[in-house]
C-alpha cells in the first residue's frame, strides 16, 4: 500500500511542470501526403506566464521541397490560475515532390534560452499511374457552355431597367422643362400723383374724423403739418420735413408774396404751440388752420395740362414659384441623367462578362 501511495505522488509530480520549466512540442496530423495534398503542422510551447517568447521566423519554405502556405496566428491559453501558459501555432504545409522529407526541430527561444521540439518526417507519395492500360487515357473534354441561370441575368436586368427607366424620366423632365415657360405677370403702376392732389387726399382723410382733432390735437397737427411739409417739399424742391418753422417760412418768401404766406404762418405757430408749448387750441381755430392748409395747397398748385396725363405703366414680373420649379427641374434632369448613364455603362458592362 505504501509503494502505491509513492507511485502515485511520483506520478503527480511528474505531471505538475516545475517552476520555469519550458517544454516545446511538434505534431503533424498526417504522415503520408499524396502530391499537392496539405498537411497541418501544431507547435506548441508551454512556460511561466511572465516568461518572453519569441517563435520561429518562418517564411514560404519549412525545408526544400515543403512548401508553407499559411501560418496562423498564435492562439494563447492559460493553465493553472494564469501561472503558465501554453501557446499553439498552426501551419499548412505541402508538397509536389514525392520523397520522404526530414522535418527538423522547431526551434524557439524562451528568455534568451533556446529550445527545441523533436523532429518529424513526411512521406509524399506521387499519384498511381496504370501504364498497363494506355487505352483509358482520355485526352482533354471539349469545352461545355454553360447555361445562363436567372442569377447571372439579375445584374443585367436591373441595369436595363435602371437605363431604361432614368432615360425616360430624364426625357420627360426636358419636355417638361421646354414646355415649362416662366410665368409671367403683369403689373399696372398708377402714375404718381401730383403734389396737390396727394396732399389733398391726406387732408381729407385728417378732415373725416372730427374726434381726432378734440381730443389729440397734437397728433392732429402733426400730420396736418406733415402733409403741409410734404407738399411743399415736392411742389418747391426743397427738404421741408427737415426745416423748422420759421425757415420754411423764410424759403417761401423768396417763392411768393408775404400776403399769401400770413395765414400759413398762423398754421405753423399754432402747431408749434400745440406741439412744444401743450397750447389747446379751439375747435373752430383747428377748423381754420384745416381751411388754411387748403387754401396753400390750391394757391401754389400747379395744374396738368389735360391732354398731358399720365397712363398707368405695365411691369412684367416673373413670378418666384416659377423660378423656383425650373431650378428643381434642373436638378431633377441632371440626377436623371447621371441614373441612366450609370445603368447604361453597367448594362453594356454585364453584356460583355456574359457573352464574350
Amino acid at each position: 500500500m505504501l509503494k502505491l501511495l509513492c507511485c502515485a505522488a511520483c506520478l503527480i509530480m511528474a505531471a505538475i511542470p516545475a517552476k520555469g520549466q519550458v517544454t516545446v512540442e511538434a505534431a503533424i496530423d498526417s504522415l503520408q501526403l499524396l502530391i499537392g495534398e496539405q498537411a497541418k503542422i501544431k507547435l506548441q510551447v508551454s512556460m511561466d506566464a511572465n516568461q518572453k517568447l519569441r517563435l520561429p521566423l518562418l517564411r514560404d519554405t519549412l525545408v526544400k521541397g515543403v512548401e508553407i502556405l499559411e501560418i496562423a496566428k498564435p492562439d494563447t491559453q492559460l493553465l493553472n490560475d494564469n501561472k503558465r501558459w501554453l501557446v499553439s501555432q498552426e501551419y499548412t504545409v505541402t508538397s509536389f515532390d514525392s520523397a520522404l522529407y526530414y522535418l527538423p526541430p522547431f526551434k524557439v527561444t524562451v528568455d534568451n534560452k533556446e529550445y527545441q521540439s523533436a523532429a518529424l518526417a513526411l512521406k509524399v507519395y506521387s499519384v498511381p499511374v496504370d501504364t498497363l492500360h494506355p487505352d483509358q487515357f482520355f485526352g482533354p473534354k471539349t469545352i461545355h457552355e454553360v447555361p445562363l441561370t436567372l442569377d447571372d441575368l439579375a445584374p443585367l436586368i436591373y441595369s436595363v431597367l435602371l437605363f431604361l427607366i432614368a432615360g425616360a424620366l430624364a426625357v420627360f423632365l426636358i419636355v417638361r422643362y421646354r414646355n415649362n415657360k416662366p410665368i409671367i405677370r403683369i403689373i399696372k403702376v398708377e402714375p404718381k400723383l401730383p403734389p396737390h392732389l396727394s396732399a389733398m387726399k391726406k387732408i381729407e382723410t385728417i378732415k373725416a374724423d372730427n374726434n381726432y382733432r378734440k381730443e389729440d390735437p397734437k397728433q392732429y397737427y402733426t400730420e396736418l403739418t406733415d402733409v403741409i411739409r410734404t407738399y411743399i417739399k415736392e411742389r418747391f424742391g426743397f427738404n421741408a420735413m427737415e426745416m423748422t418753422s420759421a425757415e420754411i417760412i423764410e424759403r417761401l418768401l423768396e417763392e411768393k408774396d408775404q400776403a399769401s404766406i400770413n395765414d400759413l404762418k398762423v398754421l405753423f405757430s399754432t402747431a408749434d404751440l400745440v406741439k412744444f408749448a401743450k397750447h389747446s387750441p379751439l375747435i373752430n381755430e383747428n377748423d381754420m388752420n384745416l381751411v388754411t392748409a387748403i387754401d396753400f395747397i390750391n394757391q401754389t398748385k400747379i395744374e396738368e395740362e389735360p391732354g398731358k396725363k399720365e397712363e398707368p405703366k405695365e411691369i412684367k414680373v416673373e413670378e418666384k414659384r416659377s423660378k423656383r420649379g425650373r431650378i428643381a427641374l434642373l436638378y431633377s434632369i441632371t440626377v436623371a441623367g447621371i441614373c441612366a448613364v450609370t445603368g447604361l455603362y453597367l448594362t453594356v458592362r454585364h453584356i460583355i462578362d456574359l457573352f464574350f
